[in-house]
């Protein structure tokens, strides 16, 4: 874990060498404060609209799931093409540290990201009566983290198949935008047990119908926590994959 937790702290430092990190969190809290700022001006013009936290979460959500795969497609991609990844492989380190410090360091950043949005939550706080549910709150922003962490460890995974940064961007987002979506598709199919399947599969499920609500669902919880572990387990493997070649 020592060894996870010195990549960790390259990898933050790393992302805040490089403007990639500055402009994910712009575009991040642009459009947020957008939103945000719309919704709270149209609540004053429509008698009994009351803003909740809710308007801050399925849009947060949205910019996750593109904003991710900017920050991950360099995690391994970039390593292995300037012939780097290679001699950290060699080195006393094993593949599935490599992989956690990498994880980490992208959590790092999304993590702070995602603490600094609380500050719509708190002007929510001060400008509906009587004030915000902040059970609902706290739901919410574990919602978020989780689906940051299963996703993050997904696009490290994928990182470490690419050289080209770009590709491995594309194809991170099309991983996630087909767990996001199958749970649609299967919610429009005729049922049955694989639609089930496929709908606990939809991570944007689990977070609507839960904790964009303030409840906090064991199974969601799980899920999540299952995916980033499989996430973190399939980079392990490409990396040890790519160790053989290697050889």
């Amino acid at each position: 874990m020592y060894v996870a937790g010195v990549l960790a702290l390259r990898e933050w430092k790393r992302y805040w060498t490089t403007p990639v990190a500055y402009l994910v969190a712009f575009l991040f809290f642009l459009v947020l404060g957008w939103i945000f700022y719309g919704t709270v001006a149209q609540a004053l013009f429509v008698p009994g609209m009351v803003p909740g936290p809710e308007v801050i979460f399925g849009p947060a959500l949205t910019l996750l799931v593109f904003s991710i795969p900017a920050l991950t497609m360099r995690s391994l991609s970039e390593e292995n093409r300037w012939g780097t990844l290679e001699l950290l492989l060699t080195a006393p380190v094993r593949e599935w540290e490599v992989v956690l410090g990498k994880w980490l360091g992208v959590m790092g950043v999304l993590t702070l990201l995602l603490a600094a949005t609380l500050v719509y939550p708190l002007s929510l706080e001060y400008l509906v009566e009587p004030g915000i549910d902040w059970g609902h709150v706290a739901a919410g922003y574990l919602g978020l983290w989780l689906v940051a962490a299963a996703l993050s460890a997904l696009g490290v995974a994928v990182s470490a198949l690419f050289r080209s940064q770009i590709a491995a961007f594309v194809v991170t987002l099309a991983v996630f935008l087909a767990l996001w979506l199958v749970g649609m598709f299967a919610e429009a199919g005729s049922g049955g047990q694989a639609a089930v399947v496929f709908q606990h599969l939809a991570f944007a499920r689990h977070f609507a119908l839960h904790f964009a609500r303030g409840v906090v669902d064991l199974a969601g919880v799980v899920y999540l926590l299952s995916l980033t572990a499989f996430g973190l387990f399939a980079g392990t493997l490409f990396l040890e994959g790519h160790k053989w070649r290697a050889d």
